[in-house]
C-alpha cells in the first residue's frame, strides 16, 4: 500500500469543483487522426496514461528505473519552485481558468532531456504549453494525468511525442484507492456525479487514444505492472514480423500484418505465420475480460495480436462493432452458450448473416482487406484486387457477404470469385451464393470436388507470385493490373479472429460459474481444414487452458488417421460426399501452420508438405507425433451415428443440431470425462442442411425447394428457432449460372473473363 499511498499523495484534488463545461472537454473521435498520429510519429517516448489513481506516476517511476532514466515531475520540480508557492493554493488563487493560464507559461519555462515527464493534469489544457512539450525531449517516459485524454488537442500533441500506453485498471482498485486516500473530487467532476460515475465517464477519453493497451488485475502492484507494460512495449517491438511456414531461413524477409492480409498465401506456397507466435496473457488478464461484451473482448484480444502500427486500436474498434453489430448477428450475445447436458456446453457460431461461423472472421477480415487497399492506393493508382476463393460450403457465402457489404468506393476496386464444387454442397449453401445480388462478386460451380477447388486456386496463386508490382510481392495479374489474395483460412487475417470466439467461450463458462478462471476444459469442433481448430490452439498458446482438441471427422478421416498414426496418407483415399459436406476434406491446409507452430522449422515443414504434392503422403517422427497426442484427440463418425444423434438429441430435448455439430457431439461423447466441461463447436445453422436434417428426423421431404424445406423445418418447431436472415436469402432469384468442367484451364479463363469485365484492361 505504501508504494500507491506515495502516487496519492501526489494526487491533485480540490474543494473547489470543477464542471465539465468549464473545461471545454471533447470526444476524441477521429479515428484516422489517431492512425495518422501512429504513422507520422516522431518522438520514441513511452506516455503512460490512465484514470486518476491508475498508478501512472508511481508506475513511470518504476518504468524509468528498469529503463535506466531519470524523472522529473512538473508539479513538484518546475511549478512549486517557479511559483514560490504549493500549486493548490495557486489554484485556490486563481480558480480554474486563471489557473490554467498561469500553468501554462510557467511550463512554457519547462526545459527536460532524456528523463521521465510526469505531466500535472492541466498541462493538456494550454495549447502553447503543449506544443512547447512536444518539442522537449526524446526517449523519455511521461506520466500523464487522468484528465489529459479529456482535451482534444492536448492529446494530438502528445500523441506525436511516443507511444501512448493506457493503464487500464479495474475500476474497483481506483475507487478503493481513492477512498483510502479520502479523495472526493477529481477534474471534471459534475454536481450530482459520483465518484464512479465521472471514472465511467472518463473511460470514453481514453479509449481510442492509446496505442497498446495494458490490462491491469485486480489488486495487481506497481511494480508488476511496470514490468507488464516493459513486456508489452518489448513485445510490440517485434511483432509485425510475420514468415512463411516453408521458410527455412528466418533470417529472410518478413511480411508486416498488411502484407500477409493482401498477399493471403506466401509465395513459396508457405502459409504466413506470425514469427515471435502471439503474446500469452495472464490469467489476471484474461480475468478482466470476464464481464466484458463479445465486441469488447474481440477488441481487448486482437490488440493484442494486431500491430498498432498497423491498425490503430481506435480503428480497430470501429471494424469489431461494424462486424459484431446487431445488424449482423441476430443475438446479443453473438456467441451464445448453450448447455446440452452437465458437462457438453454448444457454441453457437451460426448467428451471423450467413449462418456459419465463417461469419465472425468475414465480417470483420473484408475491412482489414479494404482498410490496407486504401492505404496502398494513397498517392497511386488504386490497388485493385480480386479475392479468389475455393468453398466446400460455408466459406464461399460469408466471403460474398462480408465483401458485399464492404461501402461502395472500396468496392471499385475489391472483387471476389468463389469457386464451389457443384454437387459437393447442399442446396441452400447454394442458392445463397448464387443469389447474391452484389455488383463486386462472381459465382462458379465446378463439376469436382473441394479439393479440386482449393488447389486450382494455390496454384493460380503460385504461378502468378513471380509477377508481382512494386506495391506488393503476393499474386498479381499483370494483364489486368489485378493483385489476387484469399479470403479463406489460408489467410491469416481470416484465421486470427477465430481465436476470439474460443476465448470467449471459455470466459462465458468462468462468467455463468460453470468453472473458475484456471480451470482446464476440453473442446471439439468438427475439422476438415483444420483452420477452426487452430484458433483454438492459438488461443490455448495466448493462455486459455484447453486441456484437450477433440478433432471430429466424418467419412473423410484422413484426420483421424493422422492424429492417431502420424501419417498423413492420401494414395488410396477418394473424397465421400456426406451429409456433412463442409468437412468434406482430404487436404487440410491449415495443418501445415500447426506443424510449423509444432516444430519451428519452415524447412522440415516444407519437406513434408512436398512429399504430400509429389507423393500423397508424409510421416511425423515418433516425437512429434508424441507432441500432437499430449493436446489432440481425434475419431470419426459413420453416416448414420450423425444422423442418430441429431434424431436422438431433438427427441430428448427439442435442441437441432445440423450434421457438423452433430459429428461432433458423436465424437465428444467418446471422450467424455466426468470430471471436465468440453465446449462443442456448433458451426453452421441446421437450416443450412435442411433434407439431410429431415430425413435424420424421419420426414419426408417435400420438394428440393429451400422455401419448403424451411417451411417443413419451422413446423418442428425447433429450438433455435430457424435462421431469419437465411429464410429472406433463398427467396432471391438466382443470378449467377455458370458451371465449369475439372479443368484448370477454364477457370483461369472465367477468372480473367470476371477480371477483365469487372476492371476493365
Amino acid at each position: 500500500m505504501m508504494v500507491w499511498w506515495r502516487l496519492y499523495s501526489r494526487l491533485r484534488c480540490s474543494q473547489q469543483l470543477v464542471r465539465l463545461s468549464c473545461l471545454q472537454l471533447r470526444n476524441y473521435s477521429s479515428c484516422d487522426g489517431a492512425a495518422r498520429s501512429v504513422r507520422n510519429r516522431k518522438g520514441n517516448n513511452i506516455i503512460l496514461m490512465g484514470s486518476p489513481g491508475a498508478g501512472k506516476t508511481t508506475v513511470g517511476r518504476i518504468l524509468a528505473g528498469m529503463l535506466d532514466k531519470p524523472v522529473k515531475d512538473i508539479d513538484n520540480d518546475h511549478l512549486e519552485s517557479h511559483w514560490g508557492i504549493p500549486v493548490a493554493e495557486q489554484l485556490s488563487r486563481l480558480g480554474p481558468e486563471g489557473f490554467l493560464e498561469a500553468e501554462g507559461e510557467a511550463v512554457m519555462n519547462f526545459t527536460a532531456d532524456n528523463c521521465v515527464i510526469s505531466l500535472t493534469g492541466s498541462n493538456p489544457m494550454h495549447h502553447r504549453a503543449m506544443e512547447h512539450i512536444s518539442t522537449l525531449a526524446d526517449n523519455c517516459v511521461i506520466s500523464l494525468t487522468g484528465s489529459n485524454p479529456m482535451h482534444h488537442r492536448a492529446m494530438e500533441h502528445i500523441s506525436t511525442l511516443g507511444t501512448v500506453v493506457f493503464l487500464d485498471v479495474p475500476s474497483a482498485d481506483i475507487l478503493h484507492r481513492l477512498e483510502v486516500m479520502k479523495v472526493n473530487r477529481i477534474v471534471g467532476q459534475g454536481a450530482g456525479m459520483d465518484m464512479a460515475d465521472i471514472l465511467r465517464y472518463r473511460q470514453q477519453f481514453y479509449e481510442g487514444q492509446y496505442d497498446i493497451r495494458v490490462l491491469c488485475g485486480n489488486n495487481e502492484s506497481a511494480e508488476d505492472i511496470a514490468r507488464k507494460v516493459q513486456e508489452v512495449l518489448t513485445w510490440h517491438q517485434d511483432s509485425n514480423k510475420y514468415i512463411s511456414t516453408r521458410q527455412s531461413d528466418k533470417k529472410q524477409e518478413s511480411r508486416t500484418f498488411s502484407e500477409v492480409v493482401l498477399e493471403g498465401l506466401a509465395p513459396d506456397g508457405g502459409l504466413y505465420v506470425p514469427k515471435k507466435g502471439l503474446r500469452r496473457l495472464r490469467d489476471s488478464e484474461w480475468g478482466r475480460l470476464v464481464q466484458c461484451s463479445y465486441q469488447e473482448r474481440a477488441l481487448r484480444i486482437l490488440e493484442q495480436c494486431i500491430p498498432h502500427a498497423e491498425v490503430h486500436p481506435s480503428v480497430l474498434k470501429n471494424m469489431v462493432q461494424t462486424a459484431y453489430a446487431q445488424d449482423r448477428f441476430s443475438t446479443d450475445g453473438v456467441v451464445p452458450l448453450v448447455q446440452l447436458n452437465d458437462n457438453q456446453h454448444v457454441m453457437e457460431l451460426f448467428h451471423g448473416p450467413t449462418a456459419s461461423f465463417k461469419d465472425l472472421a468475414l465480417q470483420l477480415m473484408p475491412q482489414f482487406y479494404a482498410e490496407f487497399s486504401r492505404r496502398r492506393s494513397e498517392g497511386r493508382d488504386q490497388h485493385r484486387s480480386l479475392i479468389l476463393v475455393a468453398t466446400s460450403g460455408d466459406t464461399g457465402g460469408a466471403v460474398l457477404d462480408g465483401f458485399s457489404r464492404l461501402p461502395e468506393p472500396l468496392q471499385k476496386y475489391v472483387a471476389v470469385m468463389v469457386l464451389y464444387p457443384e454437387d459437393g454442397i447442399s442446396p441452400i449453401q447454394k442458392a445463397q451464393m448464387t443469389t447474391n445480388q452484389a455488383g463486386n462478386v462472381h459465382v462458379v460451380g465446378v463439376q469436382s470436388d473441394f479439393d479440386f477447388c482449393q488447389s486450382t486456386v494455390k496454384s493460380i496463386f503460385k504461378q502468378l507470385s513471380g509477377s508481382a508490382d512494386e506495391s506488393s510481392s503476393g499474386p498479381y495479374h499483370p494483364q489486368y493490373g489485378v493483385h489476387l489474395s484469399a479470403a479463406n483460412s489460408i489467410n491469416w487475417g481470416r484465421l486470427l479472429p477465430q481465436v476470439v470466439y474460443h476465448a470467449s467461450a471459455y470466459l462465458d463458462l468462468v462468467k455463468q460459474g460453470t468453472i473458475t478462471m484456471g480451470q482446464e476444459v476440453d473442446i471439439c469442433i468438427p475439422t476438415g481444414n483444420f483452420g477452426n481448430i487452430l484458433g483454438a490452439v492459438y488461443a490455448k498458446r495466448m493462455g486459455i487452458p484447453f486441456k484437450r482438441f477433440i478433432c471430429a471427422s466424418n467419412q473423410n478421416n484422413v484426420l483421424t488417421d493422422f492424429l492417431n498414426t502420424g501419417c498423413y496418407d492420401l494414395r488410396h483415399r477418394r473424397l465421400h460426399q456426406t451429409m456433412s459436406p463442409s468437412i468434406d476434406i482430404l487436404v487440410s491446409s491449415n495443418l501445415e501452420r500447426f506443424l510449423h507452430l509444432l516444430t519451428d522449422d519452415g524447412g522440415l515443414t516444407a519437406d513434408m508438405f512436398h512429399l504430400l504434392e509429389q507423393r500423397k503422403l508424409f510421416k511425423v517422427t515418433n516425437q512429434m507425433l508424441s507432441q500432437l497426442q499430449e493436446d489432440f484427440c481425434a475419431d470419426w463418425c459413420h453416416e448414420e451415428d450423425c444422423a442418430k444423434t441429431i434424431q436422438t438429441i431433438f427427441q430428448s430435448n427439442g435442441y437441432l443440431l445440423d450434421p457438423h455439430t452433430a459429428v461432433a457431439k458423436t465424437v465428444a461423447d467418446r471422450f467424455s470425462a466426468n470430471d471436465r466441461a468440453t465446449l462443442l463447436a456448433s458451426t453452421a445453422h441446421y437450416c443450412k442442411f435442411a433434407p439431410d436434417v429431415l430425413t435424420a428426423l424421419g420426414r419426408s421431404l417435400p420438394t428440393n425447394s429451400p422455401v419448403a424445406l424451411f417451411q417443413a423445418l419451422q413446423e418442428l418447431k425447433p429450438c433455435p428457432s430457424l435462421h431469419g436472415q437465411l429464410s429472406k436469402d433463398i427467396q432471391r432469384p438466382r443470378r449467377h449460372q455458370t458451371v465449369l468442367d475439372t479443368d484448370r484451364s477454364q477457370i483461369v479463363a472465367e477468372m480473367e473473363s470476371f477480371m477483365g469485365s469487372y476492371f476493365g484492361k
